[in-house]
């Protein structure tokens, strides 16, 4: 445990920003999981609206710096694709 002031502070922002980025994260793999979930029922229009959600997610959550370039864009064409092999 830190002794130093400015360290508890420290240790206090980062618990913070560590619970809200777990969140982020969870939400955005439910956003994934819904796409699909929905490609995996045929659910061609309903799986296009949640792909254009799991995209802003994605884009928010690479914005935030949340997670990698590269693993965004991975992603996005991983259910793009998806979501086109029903169409």
């Amino acid at each position: 445990m830190a002794n130093i002031k400015q360290q508890m502070k420290r240790n206090l922002t980062n618990e913070k920003r560590r619970q809200l980025n777990a969140s982020f994260k969870s939400s955005v793999k439910t956003a994934v999981k819904a796409v699909e979930t929905l490609v995996a029922n045929k659910e061609l229009e309903k799986a296009q609206e949640a792909l254009h959600f799991a995209f802003k997610k994605l884009d928010k959550a690479l914005a935030k710096g949340i997670y990698h370039k590269n693993f965004v864009a991975r992603n996005k064409s991983r259910l793009a694709k998806l979501v086109n092999s029903i169409a």
